[in-house]
Formats: C-alpha cells, sequence, structure tokens
C-alpha cells in the first residue's frame, strides 16, 4: 500500500458461523422401491445400525463402519448413498463486544433521529441481518453502487453498529432494531484503496446527507492538511467523525485517526487486553473490541469451517482462500510440510512453521492430499491466508492442542470441510471502529440537543479506563462504555452541568471539546 492511500484497517479475515459438516460414519441409504429389507439385512451384517427410519422416502439413516460403505454403495437394491449431513440451530448470536460496550442497556428506540454514515467498501442490502435497516447512498463512478460490496469491509462494519436483531438469526449490532439511520459512500472498490480527496469528497456527501456520526475505518499514514481542515469544518458544525487508529502495531500516526476534530479508536481482546496490531499514539482517544468481532459480511461470503477427526469435531478456521470443498479420508503426518508429502488419498496434518500456508497445503496438493489441516506452534486458534496462491484442496487452521490431541488419531477418519456463510470474524482497528460509532448514535439518539463535542465528552469521561491510570496511548482514556456515558448525560446535562433527560441540555464544549488529552 502506498503511505498517500487511504485503505480500510481491518486484518486476519477469518471465519463465521452457523456451518454444516458431513458426518463421519452416518448416511442416508435410500434403497429401491420394497428392497429395503434386503438392504437392511445387508447392512447390518456388515455391521451397520439403523438409527432412523425414513419409510416415506424408501430410506434409512445408519450408522456404517469405512469397510462397509464401499458394499452399501454396490449393492444392487440401493439406489445411492449420501452422507448424512449435520444440521445446526440458527442461533442469535451477540458478538461478545456488543455487551462490553454496554449496548443492551440503552434502548435504540429513539435512533432514528440519528444518521450514520458510513464511509468504506458498501454495504450487501441484500443480507438477511442488514436488509431491514433504513439505509440509503448514492453511485460512484468510480466504485459503483454503494449496495454491492466486492471488498466484504464495508458490511462487516455496518453489522457491529447495526445488525438486526429481530430475525433470530446471525448477529445483533449495537442499534438492533432498524431504527437508525445509515448512509453508505463508497469509497474502496474490491482492491481495497482510495486517495485522500477521495475521503474528503466522501466526508462532504455524510454531511450533505445529515450524518451526525461518521465512521472511517481506514486510513493512511500521511497527513493531509485538505482533510485536516476538512473534518475540522464537519465538527465545528456538529458532525462526530470516529476513524481507526490503525494496525501496524507502533507509535506512527494514522489519518484521518490523528487530527483532533476525529476521535481515534484503539482495538482491545474479549479479554480487554490491548490488541498487539493495535497503533499506540498520543492521539488515541478510546478503545473498543477488535480482536476476533463476528458481523456481517455479503451472502454466501464467508468460509464456513468444521472439522472431524477419529469421530471427535474440532474448532477450525477455514484458510482465506481455500475452495469451497469437503472431504473424508484418513489423516496423515506431513510435519512442517516443506516438501512434498506423500499422502494420496488422504488428509495432511500439518504444523505451522517455516514457510508460508499456501506452500503447506500445495506441498499436500502435490503428494495427492484431498484435504489440509495446519495447527498452530504457539497457543490459540490459527487463521490464516492463501494469499494469492490457487489450490483445489480444502484447507483449515487449529490450535496447537487440537492438533497434538490430532497426531494421536493419525490413519483414523478426517473430514475437512469448507461452506459458504454470510458472517465472518476480523481482526482490526476498522472492527473496534463501529462499536464506538454504534454506541455515539445510540447515547446521542437519548439527548438529540447535545452537541457533537458534548456527546465526545461524555464517552471519555466514562470510558473505563484500562492500562495505566488516565488516559495512555495503548487505550485512550479507555473502553467505550454507552450505559455510563447515557448516565452522565442523565446527572450533567449536555452543558456538563445540572440534569439531563431525553429532552438534552443547553449545548456547551465540555472538556475543550472532549479531545483534551489528544496533545
Amino acid at each position: 500500500m502506498k503511505s498517500n492511500h487511504v485503505a480500510p484497517l481491518a486484518v486476519a479475515v477469518s471465519l463465521a458461523l452457523m456451518g454444516a459438516a458431513h458426518g463421519d460414519e452416518r448416511y442416508i441409504v435410500t434403497f429401491k422401491e420394497g428392497k429395503g429389507p434386503q438392504v437392511m439385512s445387508a447392512a447390518k451384517g456388515l455391521g451397520g445400525k439403523v438409527k432412523l427410519q425414513l419409510s416415506a422416502q424408501n430410506a434409512v439413516a445408519m450408522e456404517l463402519p469405512a469397510q462397509a460403505l464401499k458394499g452399501i454403495q454396490n449393492n444392487p437394491n440401493v439406489d445411492f448413498v449420501e452422507p448424512d449431513a449435520k444440521r445446526y440451530p440458527l442461533a442469535q448470536v451477540v458478538p461478545y463486544g456488543i455487551d462490553m460496550v454496554q449496548a443492551p442497556l440503552v434502548t435504540d428506540a429513539m435512533a432514528s433521529n440519528r444518521t450514520v454514515c458510513i464511509i468504506d467498501s458498501g454495504y450487501d442490502v441484500s443480507h438477511e441481518d442488514l436488509s431491514q435497516n433504513d439505509v440509503d447512498g448514492e453511485y460512484d463512478s468510480g466504485t459503483g453502487w454503494w449496495y454491492t460490496d466486492e471488498n466484504h469491509h464495508g458490511t462487516h462494519v455496518a453489522g457491529t453498529i447495526a445488525g438486526y436483531g429481530g430475525n433470530s438469526v446471525g448477529v445483533v449490532g449495537v442499534n438492533p432494531s432498524a431504527t437508525l439511520k445509515l448512509h453508505i459512500v463508497k469509497v474502496f472498490g474490491a482492491d481495497g484503496w482510495a486517495y485522500s480527496s477521495s475521503l474528503v469528497t466522501a466526508l462532504n456527501k455524510c454531511v450533505a446527507a445529515g450524518a451526525n456520526v461518521i465512521n472511517m475505518s481506514l486510513g493512511g499514514s500521511v497527513k493531509s492538511r485538505t482533510e485536516d481542515r476538512a473534518f475540522a469544518s464537519a465538527y465545528a458544525n456538529g458532525v462526530l467523525s470516529v476513524a481507526a487508529a490503525g494496525n501496524d502495531g507502533n507509535t506512527r500516526h494514522s489519518y484521518p485517526a490523528s487530527y483532533d476534530s476525529v476521535i481515534s479508536v484503539a482495538a482491545i481482546d474479549e479479554n480487554k487486553a490491548h490488541a498487539d496490531f493495535s497503533q499506540r499514539t498520543s492521539q488515541v482517544e478510546l478503545s473498543a473490541p477488535g480482536v476476533g468481532v463476528l458481523s456481517t459480511v455479503p451472502m454466501g461470503t464467508a468460509l464456513v469451517a468444521s472439522t472431524t477427526v477419529g469421530g471427535s469435531d474440532f474448532a477450525a478456521l477455514g484458510m482465506e482462500g481455500s475452495p469451497v470443498a469437503s472431504v473424508t479420508a484418513a489423516l496423515s503426518d506431513c510435519g512442517t510440510g516443506e516438501s512434498t508429502c506423500n499422502a494420496p488419498g488422504q488428509v495432511c496434518l500439518i504444523a505451522r512453521g517455516t514457510i508460508s500456508f499456501a506452500d503447506k497445503v500445495l506441498a499436500c496438493e502435490n503428494g495427492g492430499g484431498v484435504g489440509a489441516i495446519i495447527y498452530n506452534n504457539e497457543p490459540g486458534a490459527l487463521s490464516g491466508t492463501l494469499g494469492d496462491v490457487t489450490t483445489s484442496i480444502p484447507s483449515v487452521g487449529v490450535s496447537a492442542a487440537d492438533g497434538a490431541a490430532m497426531l494421536a488419531k493419525l490413519g483414523q477418519s478426517a473430514t475437512v470441510a469448507i461452506e459458504p456463510g454470510n458472517y465472518a470474524y476480523y481482526d482490526g482497528t476498522s472492527m473496534a471502529t463501529p462499536h464506538v460509532v454504534g454506541v455515539a448514535a445510540l447515547v446521542w439518539s437519548h439527548y438529540p440537543s447535545c452537541t457533537a463535542a458534548d456527546i465526545r465528552n461524555a464517552l471519555d469521561a466514562t470510558a473505563e479506563d484500562l492500562g495505566a491510570a488516565g488516559r495512555d496511548d495503548y487505550f485512550g482514556y479507555g473502553l467505550v462504555q454507552a450505559k455510563a456515558a447515557y448516565d452522565y448525560l442523565e446527572a450533567n446535562a449536555c452543558g456538563g452541568s445540572g440534569t439531563g433527560g431525553d429532552t438534552g441540555g443547553t449545548p456547551g464544549g465540555g472538556k475543550g471539546g472532549g479531545k483534551g488529552g489528544k496533545k
């Protein structure tokens, strides 16, 4: 990425939820008309166990030993045999970050009086968790229509801000009732970068659309005087801009986050620890969850992974770039995969380290392997990418502990499945930023007479202090807290004193515009 480009700030695209994996030993056997008794007798003679009768379909669900499967498939009385695929409840998930920022403690019933503008890569308007929202946008001659998202980044951001909570599927956002107004400005195409002039144009479009809060999960290392002035003007005119602090894991400033008129957001994990990729600077103002954040991606674009070895299920993350496929074969140890693995027709178990994930998968594929499982060499799940390398076999990552458990099951049947999904776990300060934006809009909706500076001041004053006491370069003022900010405004009103209430109080600057800690 050239230093003068503005790029989306997300790292480590990983997997989603709601997958289905083929069972290891359970199959549906469909037999020819009237041949059920003969088929079941033959299957039982080979060690098969009947699990469920499907009389209307001339079929039966059976557990079949591996050595019996081929015999049943070749039985002249059998029409066909297929895996008895697992199905999971499509339950709604509340991502951990939603609770961490206290969003469920404040109702978004009044959020229709606020508009959030998302400057990003677009918005999948057909998504099951986003189509209910009050959302609009505009056409851009460079990036196309706002309601498509070739990059997936903008749709993920939108889900954290306003994922719908009324459909019992998927995830919920900070504002889950489809009341918050959204305006989408698409500055990123599939290549994932734009110019600072494009960002200023996008800002102008947000202001023209009546935005109260702007989400910018993007940034670059070079400061722009034009940008600085534009964001300062927007802030002076009542618009609160929020941007990602950056993912380089160093002390370098990122822009627009590091302009004084913009809230810079750092990332923390579910244990409220600073994310090692999150930049730490004197401009960091607030923190929010940015590690393993589950949210929406364009329908069918997520990789949903599942892995079973020796009849035991293991948590797995699909390698970004893996083909969608499901295979079942014996598990073979391929070491670190630094040379072609002789594993014809087998699933390769490979240790992380030394070479790229793509080269490890190719070492398996070139040796005849039909699927690859790469296990971590340090604690925690393994999320990886194949980059621009094309492979033809499904590949997943698992933890070091699960890899060790699999080594004890070599030779046993292993299933590696990658299926399309609608939700994904992303890491990045890009993912932290929409938590703050969602909270700002949520709290502001209860106190619409407050100024942007009032809301900013309330968020800073009530953040949960993390790290060193007081504001610091890692966490800023701390973890953003919706209920605490709401209570603060209830007690202090918009001008910083007196009693507030849902009608707001006297507008005022408060705390020097809310960013007194940024020098």
